[in-house]
């Protein structure tokens, strides 16, 4: 009995976690009167602690910006959704109200190695198990981002992550080989992000 209990927990963590990932998706438009305080994007940097890191070298550094007039200096140098080509991104009030600017101290090494992935997924993930979203964004004036932060020279800018609360609808369609993946919003302003299947992605080559 104890061993059927344990096993169903197991599953329901799973079902739980699953569910977590499928709402981790990249949110573009927040709700501007919503802050991320201090002490929420604290909490972030503390899990990305605890993450696996290549070498254990641990390399990554982080710039939290929480004020509003820091976040609207951030904005314009931030390209936002390739896809949505005729969108120039989130407009007022609904603008992101937190940063996360990812750094590489390149004097502990070279390059990020997988470390960067994994942080911003997880970073990601934290975010939504708190009620917040986020978006990746790695499409930034990194030049002009080092001169207005005083980024010293050592310091690689890796992307920024945007936190804000979700305002906006995102759902996944699965998708089947040769469909586009390209995301997209319906006449509803909702956003669709076309994603594989399982069965798609394992390989056998014997």
């Amino acid at each position: 009995m104890a061993g059927k209990e344990l096993n169903s927990l197991r599953e329901s963590d799973g079902m739980q976690f699953r569910d977590l990932v499928s709402r981790s998706r990249s949110c573009r438009r927040f709700d501007a009167e919503v802050p991320v305080g201090e002490e929420a994007v604290g909490n972030l940097v503390e899990i990305a602690c605890c993450l696996p890191s290549a070498r254990n070298l641990q390399p990554l550094r982080y710039i939290a910006l929480t004020a509003r007039a820091e976040c609207d200096a951030l904005f314009p140098l931030l390209g936002w959704a390739g896809y949505l080509e005729e969108w120039p991104g989130p407009e007022e009030g609904e603008r992101p109200t937190a940063y996360l600017v990812m750094l590489n101290d390149t004097s502990i090494a070279e390059d990020s190695s997988c470390d960067s992935g994994i942080a911003a997924g997880a970073i990601l993930l934290g975010a939504t198990a708190a009620g917040y979203g986020g978006c990746i964004v790695g499409s930034v004036q990194k030049d002009a981002l080092r001169r207005q932060l005083r980024i010293p020279r050592q310091y690689e800018v890796l992307m920024v992550i945007a936190l804000g609360k979700p305002a906006e609808t995102i759902v996944i369609d699965r998708i089947g080989e040769g469909e586009s993946i390209r995301y997209y919003r319906d006449r509803n302003d909702i956003h669709h992000v076309p994603k594989r299947e399982a069965a798609d992605l394992l390989l056998r080559f014997h």
